[in-house]
């Protein structure tokens, strides 16, 4: 198969499972028990009249089918609806959150990633010693902690013990910044508290990895005849083992990105962070099918095109992967 008739097929397969994902996005919520106009007539705002109007306005007294051929019709046209509470429109919504989600996630990503890649050529270095032992216990044992828990120990640790670090929100609440740095210093300490709890939650994954690919690569033939031409151990390391070892390290840092997206959606509740996280706890507690419905198929678009770069640029880093 030839790189472009490669690249075609991955490419068909990706728009194959958006659409998929699309389809899956659309009837989850509508299969779910209630909605917004119920939860108003509950609640003694809306008469009879005003439900149906409500209804009609948001199309939801089409049925199931037309509102999905409405819905992809939609999706197409970029016209994403407004929000059944706030009448925003959904794009503006989602966009928001989004970009300060992905103010938390490259910090705390990047982040996980130096660190865990750190610790596990620190553990494979030392493999079958004390410090290995240490360091991959220690890293199962930080893996296995509730990630919501983790966060609300630190809130309770930095509001009640001890008084200095924001623990909820992304800026300081009605503060006037004299210069634009004020504000990315607000921001930043802010952003210490989430980061942290993604950290120490996620790097065992990396370190794991890291560890048991670099104690494999050792082993090779190329790394004994290295140092049997008389390479000193640093540059073996750093200059055949390690390199060669982060291959799968690579493939866990694209394929990931769904898992850690996923944890970050429950630290930012946690800690109050206005990302998708809070906007989605926000709208299904209050049956916001239209930014559910964006909210949702945004992650799953990141995580689509996640998988689709892995593939295509795994090859430039293995040419074996693309000569098979």
């Amino acid at each position: 198969m030839t790189t472009a008739s490669r690249i075609s097929s991955r490419i068909g397969q990706t728009v194959l499972t958006l659409f998929i994902v699309v389809t899956f996005n659309f009837w989850l919520f509508r299969l779910l028990p209630g909605n917004f106009t119920q939860l108003l007539s509950r609640a003694g705002a809306l008469d009879p009249a005003a439900v149906a109007s409500l209804k009609q306005s948001f199309g939801l007294d089409k049925s199931p089918v037309e509102q999905y051929v409405l819905y992809i019709k939609n999706l197409v046209t970029f016209n994403w609806g407004t929000s059944y509470v706030s009448h925003q429109p959904v794009f503006q919504m989602v966009f928001q959150a989004l970009v300060n989600t992905i103010v938390l996630i490259t910090v705390a990503y990047i982040l996980t990633v130096i660190i865990g890649v750190a610790l596990g050529v620190f553990a494979g270095r030392r493999a079958g010693r004390l410090a290995d032992s240490v360091t991959v216990t220690t890293s199962l044992a930080l893996w296995s902690v509730p990630t919501f828990w983790l966060g609300l120990v630190l809130v309770f640790i930095f509001s009640v013990w001890f008084v200095g670090l924001p623990v909820s929100g992304m800026t300081t609440y009605a503060a006037t910044y004299s210069t634009p740095f004020d504000q990315v210093v607000d921001i930043g300490l802010h952003l210490i508290l989430p980061t942290i709890t993604l950290v120490i939650s996620s790097i065992a994954q990396y370190t794991l990895i890291m560890r048991n690919s670099l104690v494999t690569v050792l082993d090779e033939d190329y790394v004994t005849t290295a140092r049997a031409k008389g390479l000193s151990s640093r540059r073996v390391l750093w200059r055949h083992a390690v390199p060669n070892a982060l291959l799968p390290t690579f493939t866990l840092t694209w394929l990931n990105i769904g898992i850690f997206l996923s944890t970050t959606l429950q630290v930012e509740v946690v800690f109050s962070w206005p990302g998708l996280g809070s906007l989605i706890f926000q709208s299904v507690n209050q049956r916001d099918y239209p930014v559910l419905e964006v909210s949702f198929l945004t992650i799953a678009v990141v995580v689509i095109a996640a998988n689709l770069l892995n593939d295509l640029l795994y090859p430039l880093l293995d040419p074996r992967i693309a000569r098979r």
